[in-house]
């Protein structure tokens, strides 16, 4: 592992027997297929795609939610186990949902749902609820912590869904389309007190966005995921400025407002079923480039620069 490498994913797999058809017949659905990376200390990497390819999945498995079907998960080196309170990763991975007033129970106040964390570790009430009110001032919540959910704005909610995520002082964040649910100025109002709270207490984060322009606002380092498979990994001006993957360069076209729209690079047709993954290149029945190869062979990563890969036959074309 490299020496800033903070959390590691290899060969993280995710399958689902779902039963189709008339009859019923069960069949493997790949959310997820063989997804390897590395999080370094202190970053925010960001994962795109469109809805559907596997990416909440993907984050689910990192936080302990849900048990990979193959592969692995290590913090710092070491497999991390499904999530419990008593396990030696309680509290360093923490997530941060994509609907705010879901992930908080309306029967409890708000300091309670932010001081919960520390509950399950053990810690006094009393000293868990000042902790909690103390968290809330820090996101610009100051003395609400005897309020309910229901009686908060979306971007309120999505507020105290970051001083909960940040109250055991995490190693890692998943951020699963925190902003998605909310409205464009809010939205603003949400990253930079992501980002805020990066500098002051140092999470990683795993930034999970269909939203390329998001994406970029917030991560250093993107990975694009395309029906379960990483296409794309790379720093952000190298992939914006010159995307090697078909895929990427059509959500770029899609997504980036700056960014000359390339009718090459618009996306024709519509995602296949993940229980019927195209064979060879998941993505060869929308490329624009592919050929023969690509519906026979998986392409192997390519290196193109520095952290900078892609899997695709003729990404260099």
């Amino acid at each position: 592992m490299p020496d800033n490498a903070l959390l590691q994913c290899h060969k993280l797999s995710k399958f689902f027997a779902v039963k189709s058809g008339f009859l019923g017949k069960k069949r493997l659905l790949k959310a997820v297929d063989a997804a390897s990376f590395v999080l370094d200390k202190g970053e925010c990497l960001g994962l795109v795609g469109e809805s559907g390819c596997g990416k909440s999945t993907l984050g689910r498995m990192i936080c302990g939610l849900l048990a990979p079907s193959q592969g692995s998960v290590s913090l710092l080196g070491r497999e991390l186990p499904l999530a419990n309170a008593q396990s030696w990763a309680a509290g360093r991975l923490q997530m941060i949902f994509q609907d705010p007033f879901s992930s908080l129970n309306p029967r409890m106040t708000v300091a309670a749902s932010v001081a919960e964390p520390l509950a399950a570790r053990g810690v006094g009430r009393n000293e868990r609820l000042l902790a909690a009110d103390a968290m809330l001032a820090m996101v610009g919540l100051e003395g609400v912590g005897k309020r309910y959910p229901h009686e908060f704005s979306g971007g309120q909610r999505q507020r105290i869904a970051v001083a909960r995520a940040l109250m055991t002082r995490p190693d890692v964040i998943v951020c699963d389309e925190p902003v998605s649910a909310l409205d464009a100025s809010v939205q603003a109002q949400i990253l930079n007190l992501l980002c805020d709270m990066q500098e002051q207490f140092s999470p990683a984060y795993l930034f999970i966005s269909h939203d390329l322009n998001v994406v970029g606002f917030m991560c250093q380092r993107i990975m694009v995921m395309y029906l379960g498979r990483l296409l794309e990994e790379g720093p952000r001006d190298e992939l914006f400025a010159h995307a090697a993957h078909p895929y990427t360069q059509a959500l770029l076209s899609a997504s980036l407002e700056s960014r000359e729209i390339d009718e090459k690079a618009v996306l024709q047709g519509e995602l296949p079923s993940p229980l019927h993954p195209p064979k060879g290149c998941v993505f060869h029945p929308r490329c624009p480039k592919a050929e023969k190869i690509c519906t026979q062979e998986v392409p192997a990563w390519q290196t193109l620069g520095p952290h900078w890969r892609v899997r695709c036959h003729f990404a260099q074309s």
